[in-house]
């Protein structure tokens, strides 16, 4: 995990590379206008007409029951990717991911703001310089998680439109949380990238748990020889 510097010194901590930090906001800048980008393009385009989320109709429609903001969008037909693979369609979530906690719109904002910020506590403490597997992992992490952030607090919702494995079912009748459909949720390229990140992550972990474990297989044997005269 650490390098060498020109002088010779060993830099510990990602926080001090120049190069880290770029790699690191680079990759998080491009996740969040990738997400943003293809939440724009989706709510102008999946239904008959454009869709405009403005949040302080989205905050009145949820004061009751927050599942009825999804009236704010227009009924319409999914647009078919592929067939029982991919289908694109308009959801408002007023919760977290799968749904999660609806209504709960300020606790998940903070939520998330922690979790940018132990993202990047990370960053400093447990990278180096050249673990840039790991800081692609978490510019991925802050990305999807200011996508995210960005709507819940600009819309007070989460637009989602992402439907994988439409309609497939489990086998023989069985049902998995009440349904019989092997991924009812809808989500977005903000929740895609968090779970490549943590993927990437765990990944990185892994990896260094390996080395690390490689590397103290010969000092725990070795026996200090005698100098030679």
């Amino acid at each position: 995990m650490t390098d060498a510097s020109a002088s010779g010194e060993q830099v510990r901590s990602a926080f001090l590379s120049r190069g880290a930090w770029v790699l690191l906001l680079s990759i998080a800048l491009l996740a969040v206008v990738f997400d943003l980008a293809s939440k724009h393009v989706a709510f102008a385009h999946v239904a008959d007409d454009p869709v405009s989320i403005v949040r302080s109709e989205v905050i009145e429609a949820g004061r009751n029951d927050p599942h009825h903001i999804q009236r704010l969008v227009p009924a319409h037909p999914p647009t078919v990717v592929v067939p029982s693979t991919l289908e694109f369609k308009l959801v408002l979530n007023p919760g977290a991911v799968f749904g999660i906690g609806p209504g709960q719109r300020w606790f998940f904002v903070g939520f998330t703001m922690i979790a940018l910020g132990f993202g990047l506590f990370m960053f400093a403490r447990w990278t180096g310089p050249r673990d840039r597997f790991a800081h692609v992992a978490l510019g991925l992490l802050i990305g999807g998680g200011l996508g995210n952030l960005y709507d819940r607090v600009v819309y007070a919702c989460v637009r989602d439109f992402i439907h994988p494995l439409p309609g497939v079912q489990w086998p023989f009748g069985w049902k998995v949380l009440g349904s019989r459909e092997v991924w009812p949720y809808v989500s977005n390229v903000a929740d895609l990238l968090l779970l490549i990140g943590i993927g990437m992550l765990l990944v990185h972990l892994w990896r260094q748990d390996r080395a690390e474990g490689e590397g103290e297989t010969p000092d725990a044997g070795s026996v200090a020889q005698p100098e030679t005269p």
